[in-house]
């Protein structure tokens, strides 16, 4: 069957977007990504005129600034208000976090293999005016000078990679949408204004909330009047509109802007425009990425079903509600540095929107609104917003077929993370059931508790699993470097049992551990200090209560996830040592470390590249030999990781610790780019294995045994997300009974197997490798990535290699 007959058969399923929503659409994919300097402008007007003021009450001020002076328009048809930047899929510069990598690379923004940006030499010539006002004042610049010689050393060599904290904000959260729309933010603000006023100013500690109170009644009041300002745009919009249709249009969308967020929702449109414009501005406050909509379908739901009993909406209606929102959410774009953006290669934004799972009694949370968000995502096909489903047993097969038939569209998602472990997971970390209960998916495929929850549930420093192994094997020096970093009693040349393998991967663990946390103390640091967030953490948790933003210990629970890369590696490298070298002894220590060196390419290097692929067991084929071997080499890291605390532990939050996760974005590209040929087969500067998923083409006994290794994980201890991504021919798909049997497959992998998550490309390579020859016709291809989907012709060519390479699967 043709491409375009069954892309054509597939979309019939969900039928096709209106013509207002399709035209959207179009307009959105012809924008060029941009870059716009507006936000960089009117921060820098603010802390020259506030330079006095606290860090606190300066950023309250540069975005209130930014929201009262920034460009906004509606868009034709639009029924919704609210835009990011001077034009959509512009990308905001936030000075405030780094100015440095901005400049160095204003004039390569363009000419990036991947990512690319278009900046106006008008722009750039603002942005090196601006640039010196912010010269050592930057989180970067803090960040950095905090760190320690040791850590900064590992920092600079890349082993523990933390850039994106130091030069970004945080998010990876999502706020209590469910409060705003029902009280309002004029209810907040009387909750925040009452907590100021039972300060007593001659306590110290009163002393210093109040500054934080401040800061949140003035990003409310910019909240409010950032709305009004949409209002009368409409309005003026509307006497200008001939078309009678489009001008009652405009005005009911002025009505909306006048009530919402002030006030609490009393429709589906304005409880769809209220958490829009929240979205949108905690997107203005802060530069970080991962924030997400939480729950969806439960605290919208209300609205939605309460409009169609009433007849004030159609179901038609509602849906290109439903679809301008995820426009709307598609418009937001983010720039990072060059190196930043080979962790986060597409550009995402990981705005996740979770649906399904379970009400707080355990009965089944899926209804009406849940089908339609599926239907609305399926229809537009586009990468934002993240779409991720909340499994458990009792979930209907109706509803996982519907998933089924969006997942046969070939655009990543939806995801699935299941309640069997999660629930069981928070719980066991001291979350309430009730809360527990009520967790959603985060960014990729973290998760975290909505509303309650601080700051990067998942994504602070990013652990290279194969570079420390090498770092073990070397005595303390880094092989890429050349650089000694620690001292071990002795070299993997030298070793005569395995078991000095595992002992100098233990002590290597033991080494870096600590140091990853100092660097993100040090970023949280340098961020608490210089960048409080005040209006985020006034729709999180007990921030108000307590006077303290969220990164002071405001949250109910503030647990976060470091990530670790090249877990299949690790435990290829460690069988291969294992079974060929000390057990079989078909090869010496001394000449597989020497061929690694020579990446092969020494005398008999590729026999042995050929012995330490096919003749060593494989991680992601069912076999306990290596499974165990990856099990227990992680679980020493995550024993590890578990003795410390974070910058928020007894300040207040439950929690303050560390959980590992495998939810590493696309760094397994980079992290292999700048790593040597390893005991696994894996030659120098091939990517890691991606998440938890097997290495490329190493998992040869289908899909149900990789289901089998991945479950043998300590999954229970793997809070940050266990990230298992599958690709899978269309053809495996096609049929009604080849659905059938991966809806069976989930189940047992949920619910036999503990599996964590999952997630499908379905994708043919002849596609992919069509795609990269003539771009031209694949415009609207996009593929999964990691936890996150991103349009292919974005990507670097090395991330559309690494996707190319990956095992395809039939079921």
């Amino acid at each position: 069957m043709e491409e375009n007959q069954r892309k054509e058969m597939d979309m019939s399923y969900f039928g096709k977007p209106t013509a207002r929503i399709a035209k959207m659409k179009e307009d959105l994919l012809n924008a060029q990504a941009q870059v716009c300097v507006e936000r960089a402008i009117y921060t820098t007007e603010a802390y020259k005129k506030h330079k006095d003021k606290l860090p606190i009450l300066k950023r309250a001020y540069a975005i209130k600034n930014t929201l009262d002076n920034m460009t906004i328009f509606i868009e034709d048809g639009g029924l919704l208000a609210g835009n990011q930047a001077s034009v959509n899929r512009a990308a905001p510069i936030f000075p405030e976090y780094a100015i440095d990598w901005v400049i160095d690379e204003l004039d390569e923004f363009e000419k990036r293999d991947g990512d690319a940006f278009y900046i106006s030499e008008e722009n750039k010539k603002v942005l090196r005016e601006i640039a010196p006002f912010w010269e050592g004042q930057t989180v970067k610049d803090k960040g950095l000078a905090l760190m320690p010689p040791l850590a900064r050393k590992c920092y600079d060599l890349g082993i523990i990679k933390v850039e994106g904290n130091i030069t970004a904000g945080d998010a990876h959260l999502a706020v209590d949408y469910d409060k705003l729309l029902k009280v309002g933010l004029k209810g907040i603000r009387e909750e925040a204004q009452a907590g100021k006023d039972k300060l007593n100013l001659a306590e110290f500690s009163d002393l210093k909330k109040v500054y934080f109170y401040d800061a949140v009644l003035i990003l409310i009041d910019a909240c409010i009047n950032f709305a009004h300002r949409y209002a009368t745009l409409a309005e003026e919009m509307a006497v200008k509109e001939t078309d009678a249709t489009r001008k009652q249009e405009l005005m009911e969308l002025a009505h909306v802007c006048r009530r919402v967020p002030e006030y609490p929702a009393e429709s589906f449109h304005e409880a769809v425009q209220s958490v829009w414009f929240l979205h949108l501005i905690l997107q203005i406050e802060s530069s970080g990425h991962s924030l997400s909509f939480g729950r969806f379908d439960q605290f919208m739901y209300p609205y939605f079903e309460q409009d169609l009993k009433t007849g004030k909406i159609t179901e038609e209606r509602a849906l290109e509600l439903l679809e301008n929102l995820w426009l709307k959410t598609f418009t937001i774009n983010k720039i990072r540095s060059e190196s930043h953006t080979k962790f986060s290669a597409g550009s995402p934004l990981y705005q996740n929107v979770c649906i399904g799972g379970q009400k707080t009694d355990g009965s089944d949370a899926v209804n009406d609104l849940s089908f339609m968000v599926l239907k609305s995502v399926a229809q537009l096909k586009l990468t934002q917003p993240n779409l991720s489903v909340r499994y458990h047993k009792g979930v209907s097969d109706a509803f996982m077929k519907e998933c089924i038939e969006v997942i046969k569209l070939g655009f990543g998602m939806p995801s699935f993370n299941s309640d069997e472990i999660i629930i069981d997971q928070f719980i066991n970390k001291g979350v309430s059931r009730e809360d527990a209960m009520n967790y959603s998916s985060i960014g990729c495929i973290e998760v975290s508790i909505p509303g309650k929850f601080g700051f990067r549930c998942s994504g602070m420093n990013f652990m290279n699993f194969p570079r420390i192994l090498m770092i073990a094997l070397n005595q303390g020096v880094d092989v890429t470097s050349g650089e000694k970093i620690f001292d071990t009693p002795i070299h993997f040349r030298d070793m005569t049992s395995f078991d000095q393998v595992w002992q100098a991967w233990i002590d290597t663990v033991k080494f870096f551990t600590p140091i990853s946390v100092c660097l993100d103390s040090c970023a949280d640091y340098a961020l608490e200090m210089e960048v409080p967030d005040s209006l985020c953490s006034a729709l999180v948790g007990e921030c108000l209560k307590r006077g303290l933003h969220l990164k002071e210990g405001g949250a109910v629970y503030d647990f976060i996830g470091p990530l670790q890369v090249g877990i299949a590696n690790l435990g290829d490298s460690l069988a291969a040592i294992k079974k060929l070298v000390f057990e079989e002894k078909r090869i010496t220590p001394a000449k597989l470390w020497d061929t690694l060196m020579a990446d092969y390419q020494n005398e008999d290097g590729w026999k042995v590249r050929e012995m330490l692929i096919h003749d060593a067991p494989k991680y992601g084929n069912d076999d306990d030999y290596v499974d165990n071997l990856t099990r227990d080499a992680y679980q020493v890291y995550i024993d590890e990781i578990a003795k410390y605390h974070n910058t928020r532990y007894g300040r207040g939050p439950i929690g303050g610790g560390y959980f590992p996760g495998t939810s590493s974005i696309s760094a397994n590209v980079p992290q292999g780019a700048g790593l040597c040929a390893t005991p696994d087969g894996r030659r120098k500067g091939e990517p890691l294995a991606e998440g938890c998923s097997p290495s490329h083409s190493m998992d040869t006994h289908g899909p149900t045994a990789v289901f089998k290794s991945v479950s043998k994980l300590p999954t229970l201890k793997l809070n940050g997300g266990v990230l298992l991504n599958q690709k899978l021919t269309p053809q495996s798909l096609e049929q009604e009974r080849d659905v059938q049997k991966l809806i069976l497959m989930l189940r047992t992998f949920f619910d036999t197997l503990k599996g964590y998550h999952v997630q499908y490309n379905v994708v043919n390579r002849e596609t992919l490798l069509d795609a990269q020859k003539h771009p031209e016709k694949h415009r609207d291809l996009i593929v999964r990535v990691a936890g996150y989907s991103a349009f292919f012709n974005v990507l670097s060519t090395e991330t559309q290699n690494d996707i190319i390479e990956r095992t395809e699967h039939v079921l």
